[in-house]
């Protein structure tokens, strides 16, 4: 069987889910990364630590391409690896490099070069003819200022080289553009150590409901797997507070939505990738929001699996071996599934949680108990709660989540109206100032 390289990961559910699907189709893997103990902090709790499952863990500089590509050639002369993969955005391009140097397969570098930088993706499309928002390419807050003022308020401010909602926000004046920037600025590198780039996108806010297609392309065909419907808040960011699967839409909606996402993945010149594409329904039509050359994050790829039994981690270990992924359809019993996150409202320290009809006086060790009470309710595939001791924030991005429910639901809209019932029940203490 094949014998991978997992260059970085991230430490939510990718970082379980990829390794299971490897192990699983009877595969090893060897895990490269800059900072071991970036995984450890955060190991997954109740479940053994994902790294355990790889054969060998490598220590390299995966932030330094130049060094990196012949160190990589020495481990694959004495490792031998079948493929190249990673679940982590900021190092999908280094990926795609180092298999291009060894000569495995995997997507043009440069495809996902584009992908991955917003802006980059934004002039792309736009020269393709694949419809999006009016944007600006901005260095600097004068020009973004001026840019703003002919683009016109109110608009999203978004970095170009960043994930999961970081510093995306939407300004509607002169003011809320420098409170942004200010931001932005006071975080000059990511969280792997990256020297982020000043640019920044300006672009017009678009109205609509939000979707992402995900698709599988392989030897020059994309196939669309399905539409997921997404719920987004926590204004003036844009927080993900829940998908379903499949998109309680139009079948002319959903076709739209697939085609955009299909002449946006051609445009960049994406194959042998696994993508997660956003797309806002406007009333003008579909417009990208963005491209993302991997599998979907927030669990996504588990609605597909429960409603279709598609794999989509499993077939993006398929692409990085050069080999065909499974893609029918399995009947499963489950029409739809939907999942919701908990959201702190302030910052502080978890305490603790309530449900609805509690008098509020549970103790701080309730969290088995809630859980457990959440996992019976009809429907409920997972729940996770984060522990009591947990610093939180007030919810700014993707990052910030205590917790999420996922189920299932027995009709059109169903799995969503079940999961944001059983959340609302929850009811989080936090406590500030501890």
């Amino acid at each position: 069987m094949g014998h991978l390289l997992m260059v970085e990961s991230w430490v939510g559910a990718m970082s379980r889910l990829l390794p299971r699907a490897i192990t699983e189709a009877g595969h090893t893997f060897t895990f490269l990364t800059r900072d071991l103990h970036h995984y450890l902090r955060s190991a997954p709790e109740g479940v053994a630590h994902p790294l355990l499952g790889a054969r060998n863990l490598v220590t390299a500089d995966t932030n330094d391409l130049a060094a990196l590509l012949p160190q990589a050639e020495r481990l694959h002369g004495a490792l031998h690896f079948d493929g190249v993969l990673s679940s982590c955005d900021y190092y999908l391009p280094t990926v795609a490099a180092v298999a291009g140097h060894l000569g495995l397969p995997g997507p043009a570098p440069q495809a996902v070069t584009a992908a991955c930088r917003k802006d980059e993706t934004r002039r792309t499309l736009r020269a393709a003819g694949v419809p999006g928002p009016r944007f600006a390419v901005c260095d600097g807050f004068a020009a973004a200022a001026v840019a703003a003022r002919e683009i016109g308020y109110p608009l999203v401010f978004k970095p170009v080289d960043l994930c999961a909602g970081m510093f995306v926000r939407r300004v509607d004046d002169e003011r809320e553009l420098a409170v942004a920037h200010r931001a932005l600025d006071a975080f000059p590198i990511n969280a792997r150590g990256q020297l982020r780039s000043p640019t920044v996108l300006l672009e017009e806010l678009l109205e609509g409901p939000e979707v992402s297609v995900e698709t599988v392309s392989c030897g020059g065909r994309a196939r669309v797997v399905g539409v997921t419907d997404k719920s987004v808040g926590g204004a003036p960011g844009f927080v993900e507070t829940g998908h379903m699967f499949p998109a309680g839409l139009a079948a002319e909606d959903t076709e739209a939505a697939a085609r955009t996402a299909v002449d946006a993945l051609a445009a960049l010149g994406l194959d042998q990738v696994v993508a997660h594409t956003e797309i806002k329904l406007t009333a003008s039509g579909p417009r990208v929001v963005e491209v993302n050359p991997r599998p979907a994050g927030n669990r996504i790829t588990e609605l597909v699996r429960h409603v279709t039994g598609i794999d989509l981690a499993a077939a993006c270990v398929d692409l990085a071996l050069g080999r065909q992924p499974d893609l029918a359809p399995r009947e499963t019993g489950v029409p739809s599934a939907a999942i919701g996150f908990l959201l702190p409202a302030t910052d502080g320290v978890l305490t603790g949680y309530d449900l609805a009809g509690d008098d509020g006086a549970s103790p701080p060790d309730e969290v088995p108990d809630v859980t457990a009470e959440l996992e019976g309710a009809p429907g409920v595939l997972e729940v996770r709660l984060a522990e009591p001791g947990t610093r939180v924030r007030a919810a700014a991005d993707n990052n910030g989540y205590l917790g999420h429910l996922m189920a299932t639901g027995s009709g059109p809209g169903d799995a969503r109206t079940r999961v944001a019932s059983l959340l609302a029940a929850v009811r989080p203490r936090v406590v500030a100032g501890r």
